[in-house]
């Protein structure tokens, strides 16, 4: 069978896999949502911006003969993720989520779960912190009901509109980072809690550990539900599974 695959991006795992499979020149497209002003290059060609939902997914991948799609978002991603699986089902495509392991609590740590985003909000409903809000830009309105915190961000972009946060200072920077670097900024701004999205992997582990280091507290948002699909969490799995799978929807 003729391989012609479908990377769903936005991850560094996606740029790695991007990277193997055109070594391997095996035909692939890097779809990323265009959530990022300035995407970083890729290794095969890239389209940006949504799909239509599942059924234009669906469809997309019958007009382009996706014979393969290998789901790399991140993992709050969560409606892309779905579409994906609903669309690969429509279309007789095979799917493999290419994930990373969730984070787990270590001795020193002291983590408070929460469900989500709004739960992580009305965690903040208590008296004036400094916070670093490690959640990137999209759901920073909904902290706006606790205007009383100093919030530190990082994101990856220049905000190109006002923050709906009045006490901010904002790091326009990009991971991969370090546990010094990251003890240095939350010492710094005398940060007193991080909020941060249980992402996952190494990249951006490192504000976790410095918290660790520091006794700091965490407020974990735990990651959503996704449909049931399967999973591999590293690239040589991905890859084999590409070379391997045919039609065949398991891993």
């Amino acid at each position: 069978m003729n391989q012609n695959l479908l990377i769903l991006g936005g991850t560094s795992e996606a740029v790695a896999l991007a990277k193997a499979v055109a070594e391997m020149n095996i035909a692939t497209t890097i779809s990323l949502a265009g959530r990022v002003m300035q995407p970083r290059p890729q290794p095969v060609p890239m389209r940006v911006g949504g799909f239509g939902g599942a059924p234009g997914l669906a469809e997309w991948l019958r007009a382009h003969a996706i014979s393969h799609v290998i789901d790399a978002t991140h993992p709050f991603a969560a409606q892309i993720s779905a579409n994906a699986v609903t669309a690969c089902d429509q279309a007789d495509v095979p799917l493999l989520a290419l994930t990373r392991p969730a984070w787990t609590p270590v001795a020193g740590d002291s983590w408070t779960h929460v469900a989500d985003i709004r739960d992580a909000a009305t965690a903040l409903c208590q008296p004036a912190l400094r916070v670093m809000l490690a959640i990137g830009r999209m759901h920073l309105g909904q902290f706006a009901i606790n205007p009383q915190h100093f919030y530190l961000l990082r994101l990856v972009d220049t905000p190109d509109a006002a923050l709906p946060l009045p006490r901010t200072d904002v790091i326009v920077d990009r991971g991969p980072f370090s546990e010094a670097g990251d003890r240095d900024l939350l010492m710094k701004h005398d940060i007193q809690l991080v909020v941060a999205k249980n992402a996952g992997g190494d990249a951006t582990y490192s504000k976790i550990t410095a918290a660790r280091s520091l006794g700091l507290r965490v407020l974990m948002i735990d990651r959503p539900a996704i449909p049931a699909r399967p999973e591999v969490h590293d690239i040589a799995a991905a890859l084999d599974w590409i070379v391997h799978s045919g039609t065949d929807r398991g891993v």
